[in-house]
């Protein structure tokens, strides 16, 4: 487990390592400055925990916060500079949702100061779990992957247009992991018969780019999801009525078989 009560560290012997940066809902002592807190959780990665439950079966290591990405979201570089230069985008601890709506009430913006605290609670403690069980893994295993985890409502014009696919595959353009293991990978989601893109709108955050080091053993993939391939996502914008949508396992059971074909190839390829 972790030192901190809002961080979660699975221990597993697994060449798997699974980062859960966006499901948490916490938003702390900075809930009276908010406008909402539907607002401030709108944008979280609804249920994904639930989805890949099935990882520390496989043995996997897995890290998930509680904190809400509205504290700050350890998926963003942390010197503030964007990962997607001339995208509509959100910043380590953002002020508005994904639509473009404030978080905060007039002047109740997080500063400089308040930023940087933030950072040394939350960002580093998370950072610090993955960098050690890199560095534990990689001392069983002579190549590891590391896998992150998202999901994303279906149709956010702010951020890209039409439609997103439902699986939304990202390796930094290929930087972040070998070619084969790629291959492997879209193959299987390919098979789904879903709609899929690689390296699209979505090529890897933070944890992906920086963690990744194939020729060190350190394989980093991004899967972000569109909210319906798991869960019945309303059509049209969202409100408090009808979002999110409620986990519904029956449902998922499709994509989350998907899912554990995918990674149980991933494990078996960095064996081979």
């Amino acid at each position: 487990m972790s030192e901190f009560p809002w961080l979660t560290v699975v221990k597993g012997d697994a060449p798997l390592l699974v980062s859960i940066p966006h499901t948490g809902t916490d938003l702390g002592a900075i809930a009276p400055r908010l406008v909402s807190p539907w607002l401030a959780r709108k944008d979280a990665d609804w249920w994904i925990e639930q989805l890949y439950d099935f990882t520390a079966g496989l043995g996997a290591t897995v890290i998930r916060t509680d904190i809400s990405r509205t504290v700050i979201d350890v998926n963003r570089d942390p010197s503030g500079a964007s990962l997607y230069p001339g995208q509509a985008t959100t910043g380590l601890c953002p002020t508005t949702t994904f639509d473009g709506e404030p978080l905060y009430k007039d002047g109740e913006e997080p500063g400089p100061e308040e930023i940087a605290e933030r950072r040394r609670a939350y960002f580093d403690p998370y950072h610090q779990a993955l960098r050690g069980e890199i560095e534990r893994l990689r001392r069983i295993h002579e190549r590891i992957v590391l896998y992150d985890c998202h999901s994303i409502r279906s149709v956010i014009p702010r951020l890209f247009d039409g439609r997103l696919p439902v699986f939304n595959f990202g390796t930094n353009d290929g930087a972040s992991a070998d070619a084969s293991l790629v291959e492997i990978a879209t193959r299987i989601l390919a098979a789904s018969g879903r709609s899929m893109i690689v390296n699209g709108r979505f090529r890897g955050g933070w944890i992906t780019r920086h963690y990744a080091a194939p020729a060190a053993g350190v394989h980093a993939l991004q899967m972000e999801l569109a909210c319906r391939g798991y869960m019945r996502e309303p059509e049209g914008p969202v409100d408090a009525s009808n979002w999110p949508a409620p986990y519904d396992p029956d449902y998922a059971a499709g994509l989350r078989r998907t899912l554990t074909d995918l990674l149980e190839a991933a494990m078996r390829w960095t064996q081979s």
